[in-house]
C-alpha cells in the first residue's frame, strides 16, 4: 500500500515521502495514529501541488537567508566582559550575549540559531562563532572578548 507520511518516521522515512509499505502496518497503525494518510491519486496529486507550493515558499525564505549573511559577512563584534588580573572572565560568555550585540548591530538573531565553537569562552581573546539563518544557509561571525 502506497502511504504519504505526516512526519518522520525513524528507518521508514521522512516527511511527506511516498513509501510503500504492507496494508496491515498502515492501516492498523500509521493511518489511525495520524503520521500517515493514503496514497490515492487524487491525495498524490493535491500532495504534488503542495510540495511545488511549499518549494516555492523554501526558496524565497532561502533567499533572504542568504542576502542577511551578506550582509553579516562584514560584521565584527566586541563584547565586554568583567575579568580577572590575569585576563580570566567571571562567568563565561555565551549565546545570549551575541544575540544582544548582533541585535543592536541591527540582526535579530534568535539564540538558539548561534553556536560557539568552543564549549565556554571564559578568557579574553577572539573566537569565532557560526549563526544559522535557515537550515543551507550559515554565516560565520568573527567576535572579540575585552575586559571592561
Amino acid at each position: 500500500m502506497d502511504i504519504i507520511l505526516k512526519q518522520d518516521i525513524p528507518n521508514l522515512g521522512h516527511k511527506d515521502d511516498i513509501i510503500t509499505v504492507k496494508d496491515g502496518y498502515a492501516r492498523n497503525f500509521l493511518i489511525p495514529k495520524g503520521m500517515a494518510v493514503n496514497a490515492t491519486a487524487s491525495v498524490k496529486k493535491m500532495h504534488q501541488e503542495i510540495l511545488k507550493q511549499r518549494s516555492h515558499k523554501e526558496e524565497q525564505v532561502r533567499l533572504e537567508a542568504e542576502g542577511i549573511a551578506e550582509k553579516m559577512k562584514d560584521i565584527k563584534l566586541t563584547i565586554g566582559a568583567k575579568t580577572s588580573t590575569k585576563g580570566k572572565i567571571f562567568g563565561s560568555v555565551n549565546t545570549i550575549q551575541l544575540a544582544e550585540a548582533l541585535k543592536e548591530e541591527g540582526f535579530e538573531i534568535d539564540r538558539k540559531d548561534i553556536t560557539i565553537k568552543e564549549e565556554l569562552i571564559k578568557e579574553v581573546g577572539s573566537y569565532t562563532a557560526t549563526v544559522k539563518l535557515h537550515k543551507e544557509v550559515q554565516v560565520e561571525i568573527p567576535f572579540e572578548i575585552f575586559a571592561e
